[in-house]
C-alpha cells in the first residue's frame, strides 16, 4: 500500500505568528519537524503539504518570498523534501475552493501525485485543518504546536475522536512505530 501524508505547514512544520511568517530569516522549523519529515521520507511515504498562505493575497509578502521559505525548508531538509506543495493565497472571504477548509488543495494533491487521499493522514493545528480532512475523508491529527492549544481551548465538537500529539515529530514517532 502506497502511504502517503498531508502536512500543514505553519504550526506543524515551521513556528507560526499571528503576525504572520513574512520571509525565509522569520521561517523557524518548529522542534523535531526536519526530523520527522526525514523519517517519514527514509521510511518510504510521500509527503505533501497543504498550507493556506493569505498573507499573499493581504501583501505582507509575494509569492517568490514564499517560494525561497520553501527553498529554506527544502535545504533543510536536503534529500528528504516533501513531495508536493499546495498552497492558497486567498482570504478566507474569498471564498476560494483552495483555501482550508475547503479541498481544494487536497484534490490538487490527489491529482498531482496520482492518489486517493481517502483514509491518509492530515495533520494540523487548526479547526479548518481538521474540516478539511474529514471533508476528504482522510484521517485528521492535531498538534499542540502552533496553533494548536488554542484550537483544544474550542472544546469544538469537531474535535471528537481526533487524536492529539505534542508536535508532529511525536506524531511521526507513533505513527512509525505503529506501522500505519
Amino acid at each position: 500500500m502506497h502511504k502517503i501524508i498531508v502536512l500543514d505547514r505553519d504550526g506543524v512544520i515551521n513556528e507560526d505568528s499571528d503576525a504572520f511568517i513574512k520571509s525565509a530569516e522569520e521561517w523557524i522549523p518548529v522542534e523535531g519537524s526536519m526530523e520527522a519529515i526525514r523519517a517519514l521520507k527514509q521510511a518510504g511515504w510521500t509527503v505533501a503539504i497543504a498550507t493556506n498562505q493569505s498573507g499573499i493575497k493581504r501583501g505582507y509578502y509575494d509569492r517568490a518570498t514564499l517560494s525561497s521559505m520553501h527553498q529554506k525548508m527544502n535545504d533543510l531538509l536536503e534529500d528528504c523534501k516533501p513531495d508536493w506543495i499546495s498552497y492558497s493565497p486567498y482570504l478566507s472571504g474569498d471564498n476560494s475552493p483552495s483555501r482550508k477548509p475547503q479541498t481544494g488543495m487536497m484534490q490538487a494533491i490527489e491529482k498531482a501525485l496520482n492518489v486517493d487521499l481517502k483514509g491518509a493522514p492530515f495533520v494540523g493545528d487548526t479547526l479548518a485543518d481538521i474540516q478539511a480532512a474529514r471533508s476528504m475523508s482522510m484521517q485528521p491529527y492535531l498538534v499542540r504546536s502552533g496553533k494548536g492549544e488554542r484550537t483544544l481551548a474550542t472544546q469544538d465538537p469537531m474535535l471528537q475522536g481526533v487524536e492529539v500529539f505534542d508536535n508532529l515529530q511525536a506524531l511521526v514517532e507513533y505513527l512509525l512505530a505503529h506501522g500505519a
